[in-house]
Order: structure tokens, then sequence, then C-alpha cells
């Protein structure tokens, strides 16, 4: 059967988007003609191609979901969305996508929404070059804008995300690939994953979130050239790994947060060829974290290098650079010849009394890190860089 072409224009015979789909046949092409178009509940039920010209606005008008995918090799490219209804019951979004394979939504711009970009249950599909703007002011009134939950196979890239409760959402979704996105300005995380394994991340910002980057219960994750920055607040950190086992992450820059890593019950984690500049803390391990690797590191001017909560250390620590490192190098190989014992007995105290913060580089605070250093009490003993770089990577 031949495929074809049908025109939606405010003067054209077909003057509605859901007129359109009601006449098409599947394999047809849709054009939308720029204009405004005031639709919801817009069900796409049979392969079709929709593309607009010129950014067409649908307008929802604040009356619920927009638009509907429930078939197969759906693509939509180039809409204007604005206006998704808000909702307590139920999570209304500008485009959903529901079972569905082979889904591409490229070209998209949503504004005013609840929930933004919606794939639920679906495989095989991409989430290309789309900005989504929402005016999220609080968290329990605003949705997600790329959300993805038990799918497989899906390909989010180059997209924009600003100002919703999370950026990126991921649930029980396997074989993810989340590329060169820009996830800044939201209320909660830049990017928020539970239950997703096998997954990889690179070449992402995460700016200037409630919090960078929550990662939970999930295997084999892959987290690789991403900037994680300016995620400041009394609970913000770039990044949270909670129940994270045999994840790589590596060659990313962590500047000027909180907290750049927050690790909690996280094993067999490999941490290489990062770079931790000015942030608070830089790696804050909370209990039962073991076999992890840190190596090939540069940890810059950070308020604490390392925090540890616990007297065992099961982790290794080795090849790093440390700014505030100053031994010495007399055989000139590179390497430092004094062990580095990156956790302070300060940092120690300010997680028991977290006032103790304001005689933070007083000498009294320099005379109790260097007691330590010399005979570790309240710290790891074991926890030793023995190869400290003299040169940063």
């Amino acid at each position: 059967m031949v495929s074809q072409t049908i025109e939606v224009c405010n003067t054209c015979k077909l003057n509605s988007l859901k007129e359109a789909i009601s006449i098409a046949k599947a394999g047809d092409t849709i054009v939308v003609k720029k204009g405004t178009y005031k639709e919801f509940n817009i069900i796409v039920d049979k392969p079709l191609t929709i593309k607009g010209e010129n950014y067409p606005v649908i307008d929802g008008g604040d009356q619920g979901e927009i638009l509907r995918v429930v078939s197969d090799n759906v693509t939509i490219d180039g809409l204007f969305i604005i206006n998704v209804g808000t909702s307590y019951t139920s999570d209304h979004a500008a485009i959903r996508v529901v079972r569905s394979e082979n889904f591409l939504i490229q070209n998209v711009v949503l504004e005013k929404l609840f929930f933004g970009i919606y794939i639920e249950k679906s495989s095989n599909g991409k989430i290309y070059h789309n900005k989504i703007i929402g005016d999220a002011q609080d968290e329990y009134n605003s949705g997600n804008g790329i959300q993805l939950w038990y799918s497989k196979n899906v390909i989010v890239e180059q997209n924009i995300v600003q100002k919703v409760r999370d950026g990126i959402y991921l649930e029980f979704s396997d074989n993810i690939l989340i590329n060169e996105n820009i996830s800044t300005n939201n209320l909660r995380y830049g990017l928020h994953f539970m239950f997703s394994n096998d997954d990889l991340y690179t070449n992402n910002t995460f700016e200037n979130n409630g919090a960078g980057v929550a990662v939970m219960f999930s295997k084999r994750i892959k987290m690789i050239h991403n900037t994680f920055k300016k995620n400041w607040g009394t609970a913000a950190f770039g990044l949270l790994l909670k129940e994270i086992n045999d994840a790589e992450i590596k060659d990313n820059v962590f500047e000027e947060n909180t907290v750049a890593i927050n690790i909690e019950g996280s094993n067999r984690v490999h941490y290489s060829n990062n770079n931790f500049i000015s942030n608070g803390y830089a790696i804050k391990v909370l209990g039962a974290c073991y076999t992890n690797v840190f190596e090939k590191n540069n940890f810059l001017y950070n308020s604490f290098d390392i925090s540890y909560n616990s007297k065992i250390n099961d982790n290794v620590f080795q090849h790093n650079y440390w700014s505030s490192y100053t031994g010495y190098d007399l055989d000139k190989d590179g390497v430092g010849d004094v062990p580095y014992r990156p956790v302070k007995l300060f940092s120690y105290i300010v997680n028991q009394t977290p006032e103790t913060i304001i005689l933070m580089r007083s000498l009294f605070i320099d005379i109790i890190d260097f007691s330590e250093k010399v005979s570790p009490v309240f710290t790891p003993d074991n926890l030793l860089d023995m190869s400290p770089q003299i040169e940063r990577y």
C-alpha cells in the first residue's frame, strides 16, 4: 500500500490532528502546518509520522494528557506542546508512549507541563533533541521531564531539561543510553534512577539542581565524561550512590558541589580519572562499602577529600593526585615518597557534630588533624594512598 501525506492547517479541510489520525492509514505522514491547535487526549493508534512545520502549537488547555502513542513505529517530530493539566491522581504527560516499539520523539518543545515525555513498558526507541522547560514550584505538584518506566533499549540524547521535579527519571529500565543531555535547575534531581541495570550515561551536564544525580539499587552502571556542577544545599550532592554494585565511574568532573559523591552500601565500583574540584566533600563514604577502587583521580581544593563514618576500610586508594599532599619526591619518579592519608580527623568530628564546621581552617583543627595523621585513632588506619602523584593528571 502506498503511504500518503496528510496536511493539517487552520484553513485546511482537516484542521485538527485528531481528525487527521482518524482518517490516516498505517505508514502515512501527517504534516501539521504552523498555527495553534487546541486539542488534548490525542491517541496515536497506528504507525504514523507526525511532523510539525515551523513548530505548530498543540495547546492542551490544562485539560489533561495531550498525546498518547499506543502503536509501534510512530515518529513525533517538530511539535510545540503546551498546557498539560496537573493532576494529583494521574501522571498527565505532554507525550506518553505505552507498550510500543520503535518510537522516535525528536525536535519537540514542551512547556507548561506536568510530566513531559513518559515512556511506559516500551522499548527500542529514541528521545532525541527535545527541549523541556517546566515551571515547577513544589515537588508534590510537579512531574518529571523525561520518565522511563519498565522500558528497555531506549536512547535519550541531546535533550535540554529544566525546571521540573526530576530532569530524567528511570525505574525498572535496562540498557538505556543517556548521552549529551543538559539537565539544570530542577527541583530535585538532574537524573534519578532506581532498579535499572546495564545503563550507560555519557557526556551529560547536571548543574544547579536540588541534587545532581541519584542512583539507587542498580547494577553494572557506567557513568563516563559527565559534569556534575554547582549542586549546592544542605542535602545536595553531585552523585548519590545507594546499593550500587559493579559500576564504573570515570572521566567525570565534579565541581562546586556540597558533596561530590555520597556513597552508601555500594560495592565493586571503579572510580578513575575523575576531577574533584572545589567541593565541600569530594567523597563521603557511609557504611558497608567494600572492594571499591579509587585510582588516577585529581582531588583539587576540596574542603574534605574523603570522609568516612567507620574505622573499617576495605577500599583501595592508589595513584591519585591530592592538592593538599605535602610530601616529597626525592627520587623524582613522580610518586610521593610518603603515603598520603586523605581522611582528616576533623571530617570525622564534623560528621558527629556538624556545628563544628565553623572551626574549619583554625590552628586548633590543624593540630588535631596532624596528631591523627601521626597516630590514627578515629579514622581507618589502613586508608592510605601509598602512591600519591606529585603532578595532577
